[in-house]
């Protein structure tokens, strides 16, 4: 039973990886920057009471469920960017739309950092900035 348990898990993690373009350092980082800002985000609400996503600004599980649905949703567009890429034979979209959310979940997370009253370190905001802007560029 086990090993049929890790067959399947394992089948299931290589059909989302061959699905979202392998696993990449920039995926990789893409999905760490959504973990921590999830669990940021329930600091935020659980402890400190100040989510923005909610009337009372405390934990609400329908904020996280949401939470957990628009982090699903931002890996379904790096995959339609990959196959939209696979048609044209670039790489150039699924690696601005991975680059794009990046820089969406490092605002958010520096965003709940601030919520959270903690002091952010002036590199990260420039780092931040510079990663902002060189989206914007593109």
């Amino acid at each position: 039973m086990k090993n049929y348990m890790i067959t399947y898990f394992g089948a299931c993690v290589g059909a989302v990886a061959s699905f979202l373009g392998g696993f990449t350092f920039a995926l990789k980082t893409l999905i760490i920057f959504m973990a921590i800002d999830y669990i940021t985000g329930i600091i935020v609400a659980a402890v400190f009471k100040k989510s923005t996503k909610t009337n009372s600004g405390s934990l609400k599980s329908i904020a996280g469920f949401k939470g957990i649905l628009k982090k699903v949703c931002i890996l379904l567009a790096v995959g339609v960017a990959l196959r939209i890429d696979i048609l044209v034979g670039s790489s150039y979209v699924h690696n601005t739309v991975i680059f794009a959310y990046l820089i969406n979940e490092a605002i958010s997370i520096v965003e709940n950092f601030g919520l959270m009253g903690m002091y952010i370190p002036e590199p990260l905001k420039k780092a931040i900035e510079i990663l902002n802007e060189k989206e914007m560029k593109k």
